[in-house]
Order: C-alpha cells, then structure tokens, then sequence
C-alpha cells in the first residue's frame, strides 16, 4: 500500500467536468464556463487551492447532481486561473490523487461532498509486475514512433517514471485513442496491475490501427508515384509525336473543342471562360477525373444557342390569329392579348418578351394554349414541369464542384430547343415546394424578371446567358401559393371554365376528332349527337375543363372501335341511350339533389370557388331544446365561422321584422352545418346563405328550388361583394340552378364576363341587403308573425339532411 499523508477537508469543493479525466500526476488547462464552477474557482484561498474533479455521466446535462456523476474522481491542485475575453477561465489543474466521493453534502453555489482518497493496490514490487511494466513501455514507444500526433520526447520521459501506477496513469492520460470511458474506467482500476494488463490491451489496438494507416498511406502514395509517372511519360510521348510530326487523339479532341469555341458566338465572358477551361484541359490527362468535369463543361457551353433565333422575324397576324383559332374555341382575350403582343413585336423587333401565367381550373386548355402560342410565332416549345420541385439547383444548376452536376432546367430546356427565343412554359407553378435545399420560387424572379434575365447566370456556367428573347409562359390552377414577389413579376390572364354550349362545340370540333384518330376510327364508323355530348357534360362529367369529357367520349369511341375487331361494320350513331348503356348509370343528378335537399327548411345553397372551378355547397341549420349554444361543423376555417356568427348576430337582432320569437336562442340550441367534412371550407362569401338557413328554419319556410346565392354579410345587413363570380355561376348553371342572387357590386362582373349566350336560362339577381335576398329565397313577408317552426315541446322542424 502507498502511503497516504494528505487530509481532505470535510466538504471537499467538486469540480463537474464533461468528456474529461484528470489522472494523478496529470497537469490539464480546462476550460471552465458554468456559474456554479466558477463560484467553486472564486471560493478557493490560500496557496493550497484544492478541489475534486470528477467526470459527469452525460456529459449533456447543464447543472449535474450527485448522481449525474462517476464515484471515483481526482483530487486536484489549482495551479493558475486565467480569465478569457469571452468570461470563461482557464485553469490549470495537476492531478494529486485517486478520491472516492461517499456523499454529497451540497449543490449551492457549488457541489460539495465528502470523499476519501483511494491508493493504488499492490504497490509491492515483484518480477510480473516488472515485466508488465516493461511491456507498456515498449508498446508506447512502439506507438509514439508511429503516431504523427505524439512527441518523440515522450519515449523518453515513459522510460524515467520509475512507479508503475505513475506510469500507467502517465500513458493512460497521454494516449489520444482512449475515449472517456475507457479512461474512466481506468481512473477506477485500483489496481495496478490489471491497469497494466487493461493498458496492454489498448496500446497493442493502438499499434495495429497505426500500421494498417502507415500501410494505407504507402499504398497511397505508390499510386500518386505511379500516376506523376505516367504524366511524365504521356508528356515525354507528346514530344516524341510532335517531333515526328504526329498527333494524338487527345490533341485532337482538344483542337475540335476549341473549333466549336469559336464557332459558338458566344458573349466574351463565356469565351473567355472557354479559353481557361481549355488550357486546363490540355495540361490534364485522358484518365485525370478533372478531365471529364472540364470536357462535360466545354461541350455544354458549345451546345448551347448564344446567337440562334428562330429567324421569323416577319410575323404574319391574320396567320396567327387562324392558328390560334383554329387550335382553340373562345378564350378571345387571351388571343387577343398574344396578338397585340405580335403587333408591338413587329413594330418593334427588339423588345423584351413578356411573362404571362394563364390561371385557371384543370382541363380549360393552358398548356395546349401555349403549344398553339409556339405554332403561331413560329418557334420551338419546351415545357418545364415545375410541380413538386423542391430543390432551388433545378432552377439554377448545380455547381461544378459537385459530382454529377448539371445545369438548371431553364439551360438544359434552351438547349433542347436549340434557339434563344423558344416559348418556355412553366407548368403547375403554383405547385412549388420548399425545404432546407433552397426555395425554387425565389430562384425564377430573376429568370422571370425582363430587367434582369438579360444576365441570368446558372450556377453550373458560372457566365451570363441571356432570357431576355424567351417568351415564359407560366400556368397554375389558383394563384395563392404563389409568392407575391412571383406574382408580381408575371401578367395574369385566367381562364375560367367553360359552359354547356361551350364544351358541346369544343368536343365536337376538337375531342371526337382526337379520339377517333387516336383509336383508328374514322368519320364515317361513329356519329356523335348534340344530345349524347349533352347526357355526357350533364350526367357524367363535373368540372369547369373538359379533360373528363374527352376520356368519356374516349370509352364511348373504343366501344365502335371493339365493335368493328368483331366484324361489326355498321355506322355507330352514338345517342343519349347509347351513352347509358356504355356508360352505365348518370353519375350526377345535382338537379334532382339540389330540389330533394332544399324542401325542408333551413337548408339554403350557396356558391363556392375552388382551384377547380366554382361549384354548389349545402348550408343546413338545425335547432334543438337548450339555449344559448351555437355550434358550427363541417371542417371550417375561421373567417367562416366568423360569418356565420355574424349572420346569427343579425338574424337575431332582426327576428320580430321576420316573425321570429326575440327569445329563441335563449330556449334553444342552433346548429350550423356545411356536409363535404373531410373538404376543407374557409371565406366570408356564404354570409348571406347562412343568413337564408337561420331564416328558412326559424319561419319554417323553405328556401324555392333551384336558387342559390353568394355574398358576404355585415352586421347592418349589407351584403358586400365576393370574388369568382364567373366560375361561380358557370358552377350553378352545371348543377341545375335556374336562379342565382349576387352582391349588387358585382354586377359588372357580370356584365363584362358572363354575356347572355353563356347565361342561358340562369336568372341573376342583384341585391344590396339581406332583406332582398331574403325576399327572393323565401318571398314576401307580409305581416310580423310568431314563428310557425316553433312548437310546444321546441322540437326542429328540420335537421341534417343526410
């Protein structure tokens, strides 16, 4: 047994450390930064500064306590203290001894305990002890020979340490490859001779890791000779070939490369850039994966069209007009848009194109009108797909540095098109996504800002490309996702939806036609009447486009076309029975569903947009035996539960004008509630169909068939204007409505949008208050009377319509 001449005070200060063991006869600067450390290092006086360091458990814990901490520790002298700019102190601390902590007696300001010390076992000499001792020495010389992190003075000093529990504890704090937890575990190893054994182990690892790295890097650098080898050899043959007057392919390679340089027409940064990457390339060998990086680089660069256009520099108007008409039916102001743009184009060669984005439902024809708009200019087409894209590099490129890398789509679609001046579309904008790769939309404001895509510079060519002679033509269903910046940089052209005549003139003058060609049937095999393409639109399709239609009509052509491989040769005439017997039953009966769901009171029907057009929703109030709840159901946003709050607000402050007892919320509950609750539903627009429901269920007066209605409603009554107006009345007219009452602010919405052709047999009427628009719903309210819907036991007369 060692002897042990020091006392320990009876609260001995502990000093928590993380991923750190002092071991005795150790000197370490430690860093120290916690306020309950540093009140232990400002508490210690005298020139006997000694505290207790011991290792915490988890190292994450910010203010450890007792049992946060390893039971054996060091005892510590503080040799120096210094403050850091930053309020940290680094002290120097020597390690004294092993110490057992027994009990913690506190924890403010700082932890204190009782602890003990603990001496090495087995101190006595003897010939194994010897020879372990031994042992451990030459291993580390062996890896301080080896290691490049060691100094050789240290094969020296291991050798002078004469105890053998100073020299296992001055390798083990020594040795870079032990983590925390083996030299804690050595820390605790009393005995001096299974901490040798323990040590053996470590340092024999240790010697075997060094060489296999001394063997990797041998191997290594054999491999850098034998390339400097090679190089010197390919250089030498190059001398040899240019002496006798040949050339090698690689010479060769380069020389064509630099012939499709001069013959780019590039800008003079790009050839500037050309000509570096060339003398790069010449200097590198064939083999060199530099080579392929700079070879890729050049053959992109001379791909791409620096000065091709499409050279249709007379632009023939009546032309483009019989080509945009001929391609689509309607959609006048977007023709005439593009035609004025062909004007000024002619007038002025030079100008900048402009950066449309067509809005609108699915299936109205927006990337097909952009096809027709490439035809009528003349140029090529290229479509870019934007949905889903997360990652701003396929918009910008990637840069060279990376593997793989490539340019952006808007380079890589330039070069497919092979001019400067294509029509580029940007499809499904709105459709753009997000995350820790970049953000794409930001990326295309500046591809799609006339004033500065002029130099747009894609990260993988590192030169200014000019977008200023592309025509960008961007599309989306609905424009909120759409960045404002974006938004702003873009003309906005929507399309809405088309009628029933409409979609009966576009299928037979484009759908039938592509079917029948697509599936080998021609004119004379299959007839399509006005009647079928109706029973189709009305009973099998429901949407503001007329892609559904066209793979309707597509079944409908595959029956003639099965007909005709069995050797039927008979003319299909395909008529409304016809439709029922390939199509099976109607699919929508939203006429007959809007009559059913509104002949009891308290359901009223309202007009909603939505990305795909406009449609009908049922609103339906209830009340039941209670009072003073009102509960609102069917998945809705809060400016939507907001307005139905304000339409019960006024129902009841204008109850008696109605009929309606002034104290009906007080006896009863009312329940709001719009069906489709897996749809999600937001806005202020079903304001005064709410007003209608409440109405309608406490009067007891059905709402007439085939009326429906939108607008938002105010406390005072007025019923203010909405947006979508156009989608939503084409969304009536598809279901059946045969009356539709609007916010009289709306009324050029009407006039400018909707002509009298595509209103048909819709009525529309204007209203500034919720009294006229109850007046038209529910008719005339002669004199205030009690409410009819209200019966003895307060039951409702109405509930969910189910």
């Amino acid at each position: 047994m060692s002897k042990v001449t020091r006392v320990l005070p009876d609260e001995l200060p502990i000093l928590p450390v993380r991923d750190t063991v002092l071991f005795p006869g150790a000197v370490m600067p430690l860093p120290v930064g916690r306020e309950s450390s540093l009140a232990l290092l400002n508490s210690l006086e005298g020139t006997e500064k000694i505290l207790g360091v011991v290792a915490q458990l988890d190292p994450r814990i910010e203010s450890p306590t007792g049992t946060d901490l390893h039971g054996v520790g060091t005892l510590a002298k503080v040799h120096k203290m210094v403050r850091m700019p930053n309020g940290n102190v680094v002290a120097f601390l020597e390690g004294l001894d092993r110490i057992r902590v027994k009990e913690v007696l506190g924890f403010k300001p700082f932890l204190k305990a009782h602890a003990e010390l603990q001496p090495d076992l087995e101190d006595q000499r003897d010939s194994e002890l010897t020879a372990l001792q031994r042992n451990v020495q030459e291993l580390f010389r062996e890896v301080v020979a080896r290691s490049p992190q060691l100094s050789d003075d240290l094969q020296s000093e291991v050798m002078n340490i004469e105890s053998a529990g100073r020299m296992a504890d001055f390798v083990s704090s020594t040795l870079p490859s032990l983590n925390t937890m083996i030299r804690q575990e050595l820390l605790e190893t009393f005995s001096v001779r299974k901490r040798m054994e323990s040590l053996i182990n470590e340092l024999t690892k240790e010697r075997e890791v060094l060489d296999l790295r001394s063997k990797i890097q041998d191997q290594v650098q054999e491999q850098v000779n034998q390339s400097q080898r090679e190089f010197l050899l390919r250089e030498q043959m190059k001398a040899i070939q240019k002496e006798l007057g040949e050339s090698d392919d690689g010479a060769a390679e380069i020389d064509e490369l630099r012939k499709k340089v001069e013959d780019a027409g590039m800008s003079a940064e790009a050839k500037k850039e050309c000509d570096r990457e060339l003398k790069r390339l010449a200097k590198m060998t064939p083999a060199s994966a530099e080579y392929m990086v700079a070879r890729t680089y050049l053959e992109w660069m001379t791909s791409l069209p620096w000065n091709k256009t499409s050279g249709t520099e007379d632009i023939d108007i009546p032309k483009a007009q019989e080509i945009l008409d001929e391609d689509h039916y309607d959609l006048v102001k977007i023709k005439q848009r593009i035609l004025d743009y062909l004007a000024v184009k002619k007038l002025q060669p030079g100008m900048k194109g402009p950066i449309l984005c067509f809005v609108g439902p699915p299936g109205v024809g927006k990337t097909s009108l952009g096809k027709s708009i490439a035809r009528a200019l003349g140029r090529k087409f290229v479509r870019i797909s934007l949905g889903g894209m997360h990652d701003e590099a396929e918009i910008r490129g990637h840069r060279r540095t990376y593997i793989g890398a490539l340019p952006g789509q808007i380079i890589q679609g330039i070069r497919r098109a092979e001019t400067m001046d294509p029509v580029v579309m940007l499809d499904e904008v709105d459709k753009l996504g997000r995350d820790f790769r970049g953000d794409p939309s930001a990326a295309l404001m500046e591809v799609l800002d006339p004033e500065q895509n002029s130099t747009f510079r894609d990260h993988y060519l590192d030169v200014p490309f000019d977008l200023s002679k592309v025509l960008f033509i961007a599309t989306a269903n609905w424009l909120d996702p759409v960045p404002e910046p974006l938004r702003d940089r873009m003309e906005i052209l929507e399309l809405s939806g088309y009628t029933e005549e409409e979609k009966v003139h576009i299928a037979k003058r484009f759908l039938v036609a592509r079917q029948t060609k697509e599936h080998g049937v021609t004119n004379e095999q299959i007839e399509f009447t006005d009647e079928a393409l109706r029973d189709v639109i009305r009973h099998y399709t429901r949407e503001a486009g007329v892609r559904n239609l066209e793979r309707e009509i597509g079944t409908l052509v595959r029956k003639q076309a099965r007909r005709m491989a069995e050797g039927h040769t008979d003319k299909l005439v395909v008529t409304s029975d016809v439709v029922r017997d390939v199509l099976g039953l109607q699919k929508m009966r939203l006429e007959k569903e809007v009559e059913e769901r509104v002949q009891k009171p308290g359901v009223s029907v309202g007009l909603v947009w939505t990305p795909v057009g406009g449609d009908i929703v049922f609103i339906e109030a209830s009340k039941m035996r209670g009072g003073k709840t009102f509960t609102m159901t069917g998945h809705l946003g809060d400016v939507m539960q907001e307005s139905m709050r304000a339409a019960l607000t006024w129902v009841r402050a204008n109850c008696e004008r109605y009929g309606i007892d002034p104290d009906f919320f007080r006896k009863q509950d009312v329940h709001i509630h719009v069906p489709s609750g897996a749809v999600p539903k937001d806005g202020p627009s079903a304001g005064v169909a709410m007003v209608t429901a409440l109405v309608s269920l406490l009067t007891g007066r059905a709402i007439k068939p085939r009326v429906a209605m939108t607008g938002e409603i105010s406390l005072s009554g007025i019923v203010l204007p909405v947006g979508g107006i156009k989608e939503k009345v084409l969304g009536a007219k598809r279901a059946g409505i045969k009356e539709v009452i609007l916010p009289s602010e709306n009324e050029p919405n009407v006039k400018e949008d909707l002509p009298e052709e595509m209103l048909g047999d819709v009525k529309v009427h204007f209203v500034r208050t919720a009294e006229e628009a109850l007046e038209i719903a529910l008719g005339k309210f002669e004199k205030p009377v009690r409410s009819s819907a209200k019966t003895d036991d307060d039951r409702p007369l109405a509930g969910p319509v189910h």
